[in-house]
């Protein structure tokens, strides 16, 4: 019985041959599939598509391959720790390059030891907006207004999207540097209030010092799933923006939020050797990741909040929730759908709605202690401050939220006469001077009073508020501008300003001031910390005991302008 005739390929015969046999073999299916994207383009080609996640499930997408024990805990803040790096000059070189030309932080591939334990083939990347502004690279600034980086900065190093300017209240084209200086603005050095360091002064940066650069460490970049003690990553933290050269003052932050039960992210010091050049002691920080997650207890998403969110009802499309918040967790099985549904109650909820179901959506308790700590830690710069500073946490069996504090940088670093129900902020009031390296722009006046010490300039682009660090909006609402961005949080102040939340607050305050104050545990932990500190190698010892002094200083002013106050005396 005869075969049935072959289909015949209609390509020429000679272009037959130049294919290969499979594709030869499969020219139908290939066409076919061409057809159908075809189809698809002319179709859909200007339909916008939208990727949600409909499922529940509490499972996340990322796999452990490898998880390295090491020889010691890497956030065990009690003993002195010990890294290295070693990378290619030409790969450092290279992310510089791109860096300046597009404002990318690529990651250069690296060997890494700590605490004798060697990883190889890590990602280093640069970490940070507002404290890359003062980075020279063969003596040079980077220009401004390129790419997504720094300028476009933030205080305390938050990440920032390139149009952020706008999405803050800026003016179109505006940079971050225009918009976005209030990290380095002023110093309080007055009595009953100041900068553990010795001011709000930015760290000047070399490229050719990697050692003092600030760095985020990824343990899987290039390799995937690999941990280190549960770990994806760890953040190293630059010198010089709230806590002197030691960073001191993040630290105690960290020790006291710990101590407290809140969740926090761990630290410790270590010392840090780049290549051949000079070792530097250097504070490490946790990342948030699912590892951190796993510590809050129970099942939940986390979320980060991004510097340039706005916590605004942007609609339903969760694509335009991006520059707003990242998920961090259980990718593939949850999305950001949570976090919007309580973005548009807040903005949207009545008072009396508000009153009655806030803790149906979020975890009352708990956000009254977050927003406690942060005033009595003096952080300006925390959910409300212009860096969007802080994690969500979605329980998924309670199905409210918490908030989860992050950035410590800028704690202790407002007046120490703060009460409970007082407003933080660093900007500058009269007869305060702003640090060190700030220059004026052309054209500005100083605020009557501010006094502006010989050689000292303020950032090009600040624009200070007139006589005030914020531009209030009446009540205990926080929301106004910093040096042209955008602060205050529409959860924290309907929180704040509303009466029936006003006993859980300052219950929690009170609570929190004998935890953290009375005790004396922040003056312990700060003795401890420093003990730590000074045997690390490479460390500065005279640094350690001045940036120390200023602290306690101001903690000691801090716990004495609150014993009588009227929230701390009622019973």
């Amino acid at each position: 019985m005869a075969e049935p005739p072959r289909a015949r390929s209609p390509l020429p015969r000679a272009l037959r041959r130049r294919l290969p046999a499979r594709v030869r073999q499969n020219w139908k299916l290939l066409t076919t599939c061409a057809a159908f994207l075809a189809v698809l383009t002319l179709v859909l080609g200007t339909e916008r598509i939208r990727p949600y996640v409909t499922s529940a499930g509490d499972v996340g997408s990322d796999t452990v391959t490898v998880n390295i024990a090491g020889t010691t805990d890497l956030f065990d803040a009690t003993v002195a720790h010990s890294i290295s790096l070693t990378f290619k000059d030409t790969d450092y070189q290279q992310m510089l390059e791109t860096y300046w030309k597009e404002g990318e932080k690529g990651y250069v591939e690296a060997d890494l030891t700590v605490d004798g334990t060697t990883l190889p083939s890590v990602g280093i990347r640069l970490k940070g907006n507002s404290t890359l502004q003062s980075l020279t690279w063969k003596g040079e600034s980077r220009p401004r207004g390129n790419g997504g980086g720094p300028p476009g900065g933030m205080p305390g190093g938050g990440e920032r999207p390139a149009d952020a300017g706008q999405r803050q209240g800026g003016q179109p084209g505006q940079t971050g540097q225009q918009g976005g200086q209030t990290g380095q603005q002023t110093g309080q050095r007055q009595a009953g209030g100041g900068f553990p360091g010795g001011g709000m002064t930015r760290t000047s940066l070399k490229a050719e010092e990697p050692e003092t650069l600030p760095w985020l460490i990824s343990f899987d970049e290039f390799v995937d799933g690999r941990r280190y003690q549960g770990h994806r990553e760890v953040a190293v933290r630059v010198a010089g923006m709230g806590g002197g050269s030691t960073v001191l003052n993040e630290a105690l932050a960290l020790s006291l939020l710990d101590s407290t039960g809140e969740a926090a992210q761990r630290y410790a010091y270590s010392s840090f050797t780049v290549n051949d050049r000079p070792t530097a002691a250097r504070l490490l920080v946790e990342h948030p990741d699912e590892n951190f997650a796993d510590q809050m207890g129970g099942t939940g998403v986390l979320y980060k909040s991004l510097a340039s969110s706005s916590f605004t009802d942007q609609g339903d499309d969760q694509t335009d929730y991006t520059d707003d918040f990242k998920q961090i967790t259980m990718k593939g099985s949850q999305d950001l759908q949570p976090v919007i549904n309580l973005i548009k109650w807040v903005n949207s909820a009545s008072d009396e709605e508000f009153d009655a179901q806030l803790a149906d959506r979020v975890d009352v308790e708990s956000f009254a202690r977050y927003v406690a700590l942060q005033n009595l830690l003096l952080n300006f710069d925390d959910m409300s401050g212009p860096g969007k500073n802080y994690y969500l946490w979605y329980d998924l069996e309670t199905k409210k939220f918490s908030v989860i504090s992050w950035d410590h940088n800028l704690t202790f670093s407002g007046n120490a006469s703060q009460g409970p129900h007082d407003s933080g902020g660093f900007g500058m009031r009269g007869g305060m001077q702003p640090p060190e390296g700030m220059q004026l722009p052309e054209g500005m006046q100083l605020p009557e009073g501010m006094q502006l010490p010989e050689g000292m300039d303020l950032p090009e682009g600040m624009q200070p508020p007139g006589g005030g660090a914020t531009e209030q909006e009446g009540g205990n609402a926080e929301r106004g501008r910093v040096g042209g961005m955008m602060t205050g949080h529409k959860l924290k102040e309907r929180f704040l300003a509303s009466d029936a939340f006003k006993e859980v607050y300052e219950d929690a305050y009170r609570e929190l001031y004998q935890q953290v104050y009375a005790s004396g545990r922040a003056t312990g932990a700060l003795d401890a910390i420093t003990g730590v500190l000074k045997t690390v190698d490479g460390v500065d010892a005279a640094a350690v005991d001045s940036d120390a002094e200023r602290l306690r200083t101001l903690v000691q002013q801090r716990t004495e302008s609150l014993k009588n106050n009227e929230v701390i005396t009622r019973s």
